[in-house]
């Protein structure tokens, strides 16, 4: 079935005369034009336009194709307007992405206080600057900048990655071994402790280990469980190791139920960035998801 988004691309096109001209008027990314273009053309089987240059000049049948769509599209389009004006009061929705774990820590609590619509999405960080770039996503929480000149980044926060442990894990003895300053003894210590994990990503273990041993861990955690609140959960019954972003487990430390077992070496941090497109109807409604990040995260 033939998107709707992509008719509604193809006239973007044709009224403006360029890609940017269609991005523009869309508040979508170039890419994301030039993926519905491609889509639309595929699905009728024909061109729609001659690339000259800058310039989309519309073929025979492209101008066919407008001529059939364009006036049932605007009809709908108006109707979609009044629907809004009737149904939902203007209100918009506003669809962001980050990890799980971080939607709980900081934006789940006020998630029923917010004055407007909002979908919350979960993936991998490239695919989440991807769908930011075609327009699927507002804003995105990334600890990875991307490349696509459409998307600014701001810094806003920071987070460290910690060896962090249950209570009754035995920090006077781990001590002892870290004043030797022998990379092998303490590797050997750790590794002898029982380790969590998750399902999905092990990057900061791999990261952190790295750079205290110049190698990935030698193991496989004991537990893998579903997500890293998960792990601070698991590690409030007392026992285990695992390496987390402090800032999830803040609480657990400050409460006694966690301990900070060591910052390695070198501390190994992370900067947290806001993204978003450069062009957006939605200002407001991400200044105000910005501003409970800010609150929530300190800075």
């Amino acid at each position: 079935m033939v998107n709707l988004e992509w008719y509604r691309t193809f006239k973007a096109i044709y009224k403006t005369g360029t890609l940017t001209g269609a991005a523009d008027a869309l508040f979508i990314s170039q890419p994301g034009v030039s993926l519905h273009l491609g889509s639309l053309e595929t699905y009728v089987g024909y061109k729609l336009f001659d690339r000259t240059g800058r310039k989309m000049i519309p073929t025979e049948r492209g101008k066919i194709l407008f001529n059939a769509i364009s006036e049932p599209l605007s009809k709908l389009e108006e109707a979609e307007k009044n629907f809004q004006r009737s149904i939902e009061k203007h209100t918009p929705t506003i669809s962001v992405g980050m990890c799980f774990e971080t939607f709980q820590t900081t934006l789940e609590q006020y998630v029923s206080t917010l004055p407007f619509n909002l979908i919350i999405s979960f993936g991998e960080y490239p695919e989440m600057l991807d769908q930011l770039d075609k327009g699927i996503l507002d804003l995105i929480i990334t600890p990875k900048k991307g490349s696509s000149p459409n998307i600014e980044h701001e810094a806003f926060s920071s987070e460290q990655i910690v060896l962090v442990g249950g209570k009754d894990v035995d920090l006077v003895a781990f001590n002892k071994v870290l004043k030797s300053k022998d990379a092998e003894q303490i590797e050997a210590w750790l590794m002898n402790e029982k380790w969590y994990g998750t399902t999905g990503d092990m990057e900061h273990l791999f990261q952190f280990w790295t750079l205290n041993f110049g190698h990935k861990p030698k193991f496989r955690p004991n537990y893998i469980v579903p997500n890293l609140n998960s792990i601070i959960r698991c590690l409030k019954g007392g026992t285990g190791l695992a390496v987390v972003p402090d800032f999830l487990c803040k609480n657990e430390i400050d409460g006694g139920e966690v301990q900070l077992i060591w910052q390695g070496k070198k501390k190994l941090e992370n900067i947290l960035y806001f993204g978003c497109r450069k062009k957006t109807n939605y200002q407001s409604e991400i200044e105000h998801i910005k501003g409970l990040f800010r609150q929530v995260m300190g800075k």
